[in-house]
């Protein structure tokens, strides 16, 4: 996979408060492109919210934050649509709409935003299903998966026109560790396949960590950026080191210390 090592989102002194509760104390970080990057933290410390502010849904009290090098606040509604078509989105229950079959959820995002005809969307959708593993279930509703299958056609749909970036929201939530992995290794082939830009908000430590190139910790406000996950054994914040302690343990080793 082909990467220009180039920021292609940067969040620059970035404040976001709600009421007096501090979220983003002037929060600052790059994700490279072509690159994994996870955002990690205890619950409440606003990993979500970063997402939700590159997607333009909240805007910040300051700073700037870039995609693709434009500075999205207080971009106009036009512009923001636009930049938005750079993103694909895994929400974390999948987001799918239940009246609608497996292919239809994922044919959503072409019939919506595309002028392909039924022929072209329909080789494209089972292309794409055959990819993720859900061939022949393309007549199924959301009802009839499981969780794991579920999350499969969220990435497909996600993937339909081929972003340069997806989000993914906490994406293992409700599955089971084998399951967990199955869809790790999912993302891993389809991002060498597509040659995206993965930015990955996730409670799944330290599994998560393997897919990473880069960590951003958020801890009260702040972040602690690590270009390589073993340099997080390093830490020597106390709050970001009792939240490892937490949720790694000793069971994250890099290979130098084994």
């Amino acid at each position: 996979m082909n990467s220009t090592n180039q920021p292609i989102i940067q969040l620059v002194d970035v404040v976001k408060a709600f009421g007096a509760q501090m979220v983003l104390d002037k929060v600052s970080f790059a994700v490279s492109e072509g690159k994994t990057t996870v955002i990690a933290g205890g619950s409440g410390q606003g990993k979500s919210v970063v997402l939700k502010l590159i997607l333009g849904l909240l805007a910040p009290d300051s700073g700037q934050i870039l995609v693709n090098g434009q500075d999205i606040c207080g971009m106009r509604q036009q512009d923001l649509n636009q930049v938005r078509m750079a993103f694909g989105v895994l929400f974390q229950g999948a987001a799918l709409l239940d009246s609608l079959s497996v292919f239809d959820n994922v044919a959503l995002p072409l019939e919506e935003r595309t002028k392909l005809h039924a022929k072209e969307i329909r080789e494209q959708v089972m292309s794409m299903l055959d990819k993720v593993g859900l061939d022949g279930h393309e007549q199924k509703f959301p009802a009839q998966l499981s969780g794991g299958m579920k999350k499969r056609v969220g990435l497909a749909r996600a993937l339909m026109l081929q972003p340069k970036i997806v989000l993914f929201d906490e994406p293992t939530t409700g599955l089971d560790p084998e399951k967990s992995m199955e869809i790790y290794r999912l993302f891993y082939r389809t991002q060498e396949q597509f040659g995206y830009t993965a930015v990955i908000v996730s409670h799944d430590i330290p599994k998560i960590f393997n897919l990473a190139d880069q960590v951003i910790l958020l801890n009260n406000g702040k972040v602690v950026s690590f270009n390589n996950p073993r340099d997080l054994q390093g830490v020597e914040s106390v709050g970001i080191e009792e939240f490892l302690n937490n949720t790694m343990g000793t069971i994250y080793r890099s290979k130098e210390l084994e």
